[in-house]
């Protein structure tokens, strides 16, 4: 169990940032920037897209990139991105403003990236990098910075608010770890690294890990607290349950390299989706989960190339993909087909995640501070 250096707990409350026109965009780089190349002879948009825009841009005081989302009550949540983004919203996304922590001064919170916000009950987390953590338990008019220790295996890539205190917190090398006391502590709920599983199952046939360079990315959570993460290479997966004692390789069943994946419906029993480089995606049951050659079915969209970055489930038979140009793309066949959606086909940069919050409400988040809100 790691546990955190001795900290000082100081109030400190959020306030309007006046200055925030400092943010700019900060480009994307690794496999997920190459999957965003488009071919060099542009695609015109299918003639099927709707007629009628479902999604509506928000005007944002920010023009950073844009990375997670999250809600503690269906009005009030919070937007946080490149630059020290961090946004805010009382009228269930409507309209933002910015926020700072006091605890960061302005040159410090400017450099942070912070990629992922999450609420439960009141209670707020976020994480970024350079690593750093922040805790709130009063739905965020006050935070605390929480000591990470400097025994912690790679950076914090994700955290996932339980309430009560409670969190689970991913790191760039696999690493899961829960607290039960607001970050005091943390205990290891993988007892065994990806290098050392790797090892041991090398001869197990599984496709591209011994290119495995020691980090993983995309790591995406299920209701169930079961874990899938994508080699940084884009080789293979790995999933994870509670209970089990280290992460389980899977080959792709591709030639092509993984850009994304996620659990259909965010239920590991639904089974999950991936897309591939060159604008593919692919489907595959819950055996994805325990199969080291799991079966896929390919996905007909019509991408023209472009990569698909992120898919998300508005309802178990409606799915919504984003990706790079601005695309977007609906199925509503519980995701074995997907067809182009304009609403964001004017608007230059790329959409990196898509997220819904129940059936009526929806975001897809991307470069250049480009917000879309799902609008029905």
């Amino acid at each position: 169990a790691l546990t955190a250096p001795a900290r000082t707990t100081v109030a400190r409350k959020a306030v309007a940032l006046q200055a925030a026109g400092r943010r700019d965009f900060l480009g994307t780089t690794g496999a997920a920037a190459a999957a965003l190349a488009a071919p060099l002879s542009l695609v015109t948009p299918p003639a099927n897209a709707l007629d009628v825009k479902r999604w509506s841009q928000v005007s944002l005081p920010v023009s950073t990139t844009l990375f997670d989302i999250a809600f503690d009550t269906p009005e009030h949540g919070y937007l946080v991105g490149s630059k020290g983004t961090f946004l805010e919203t009382l009228d269930g996304g409507k309209s933002w403003k910015p926020r700072v922590f006091a605890n960061l001064d302005e040159e410090e919170e400017v450099g942070y990236r912070f990629e992922k916000v999450s609420f439960k009950g009141g209670e707020g987390w976020v994480v970024g990098k350079p690593s750093v953590l922040l805790h709130t338990t009063d739905s965020g008019k006050s935070w605390e910075r929480i000591p990470l220790s400097p025994k912690l295996p790679g950076e914090p890539t994700g955290v996932t608010a339980l309430g009560g205190s409670k969190a689970e917190m991913t790191t760039s090398t696999g690493a899961i770890y829960t607290t039960l006391n607001a970050g005091r502590n943390w205990k290891a709920e993988v007892k065994e690294s990806i290098d050392a599983t790797l090892n041991r199952v090398s001869s197990s046939g599984v496709s591209g890990a011994s290119y495995y360079s020691g980090s993983v990315g995309n790591i995406k959570r299920a209701a169930d607290g079961s874990y899938l993460s994508v080699a940084s290479r884009g080789n293979f997966y790995l999933t994870w349950k509670p209970g089990d004692e280290f992460w389980l390789p899977h080959n792709r069943g591709t030639p092509r390299r993984i850009t994304a994946m996620g659990y259909v419906g965010n239920d590991a029993s639904n089974g999950v989706w991936m897309t591939l480089n060159g604008g593919q995606m692919a489907l595959a049951g819950a055996s994805a989960a325990t199969d080291v050659e799991p079966a896929f079915s390919t996905v007909g969209i019509d991408s023209g190339g472009y990569g698909i970055l992120d898919c998300d489930y508005r309802t178990p038979d409606e799915a919504w993909a984003v990706g790079g140009g601005g695309t977007m793309y609906y199925s509503k066949d519980g995701g074995k087909t997907f067809k182009f959606d304009g609403s964001a086909d004017k608007i230059p940069g790329n959409l990196y995640t898509v997220k819904f919050f129940g059936e009526k409400t929806g975001f897809a988040l991307g470069s250049d501070g480009v917000l879309m809100r799902y609008q029905g």
